[in-house]
């Protein structure tokens, strides 16, 4: 049994912590947040303690750590978990600054650090029976992709400042799916935003839609549609387009009914909300976290994979600031 210490107890972070008491080979020993009736209460949850974060680290029990804290300290958080010789679960960006995310390379290095960035999209059952097939090279050669990612409704305008913004902090999953998808990196960016749904996220200096064109030294295009409001539900889809043919995961809807009448065909809405939508995704990268804790597995999304997809956001917001591509070297 491999014991977790889970530094950040708020909504992402239950949910980990439910995964890990869930799981057979895993316990969640100590839980650290600065909010202590938080700290208290996921411990309660789970059977865990309330501790520090040297307590915890320093624990030489403690094989893992999930680091699901606000994003400011993802890097830190995460450096101060590989420098003590843990093995590292971090949520997605690793850091809102790319330099500083580029800078902080080699010393994950020194450390041999084993961390997983946690694109939980990469898990979801649907993406990789689609990826599966495109690696089976089912439709051919890959051409073009379509990603759709559309919340149901904008998060609270106190979400906005601390979020990193809508590319850092959305559409990030998005970069990193297009890049798992396209099996190249993207060699230029042109995005475009607009604020159309909510005046008060264009107030705080957010916007709350966007377009990006992602293109790849081979030429394979890569369309990503980003908005804060679908009005219909969580819309999340993905369209691959190849030399034979095509290659579409659509929307999960609350249940598989169907109502045909004269009227037409009816089923049921959308799930309308993203831990319902990807909760087999983030059971998934846990048991994977413990694939890597237990049988010594390789992370499949790594610390350069963040700084890959956190290189595109940073492009794309320049590209939209200055309504011109942006080139990669």
């Amino acid at each position: 049994m491999h014991k977790i210490a889970l530094i950040g107890a708020g909504r992402i972070g239950r949910i980990h912590a439910a995964n890990v008491a869930a799981h057979p080979e895993l316990q969640l020993a100590y839980v650290i947040d600065p909010v202590a009736d938080s700290a208290k209460s996921a411990a309660a949850s789970f059977g865990a303690k309330v501790a520090d974060l040297d307590g915890a680290l320093g624990d030489q029990d403690v094989s893992g750590v999930i680091v699901a804290s606000s994003t400011d300290t993802h890097l830190d958080f995460s450096l101060r978990a590989a420098e003590a010789g843990k093995a590292i679960f971090c949520e997605k960006p690793i850091d809102l600054d790319l330099e500083r995310a580029a800078a902080a390379a080699p010393r994950f290095q020194s450390f041999k650090a084993r961390l997983f960035l946690a694109f939980n999209r990469r898990f979801d059952p649907n993406f990789r029976a689609l990826k599966q097939k495109l690696d089976n090279g089912d439709v051919g050669a890959l051409e073009t992709l379509h990603i759709t990612s559309h919340d149901p409704s904008p998060p609270p305008a106190g979400y906005i400042p601390v979020s990193g913004g809508l590319f850092k902090d959305m559409a990030i999953h998005d970069f990193d799916m297009a890049r798992w998808m396209l099996g190249e990196e993207p060699s230029e960016v042109f995005a475009a935003g607009a604020c159309l749904i909510d005046p008060e996220i264009g107030r705080l200096g957010d916007i709350d839609t966007a377009k990006t064109i992602l293109r790849t030294p081979s030429g394979k295009l890569c369309v990503i549609s980003n908005s804060r409001r679908s009005g219909y539900g969580y819309d999340q889809r993905i369209e691959a387009f190849g030399s034979h043919g095509a290659l579409r995961a659509g929307n999960v809807t609350e249940s598989t009914v169907e109502m045909w009448n004269e009227a037409g065909a009816q089923a049921d809405q959308f799930q309308n909300f993203f831990l319902d939508r990807y909760a087999a995704a983030y059971r998934l990268e846990m048991a994977h976290f413990a694939d890597m804790l237990v049988r010594g597995a390789t992370a499949r999304i790594g610390y350069a994979d963040g700084v890959a997809a956190l290189s595109l956001a940073t492009a794309a917001h320049a590209s939209m600031t200055k309504s011109a591509p942006i080139s990669l070297g």
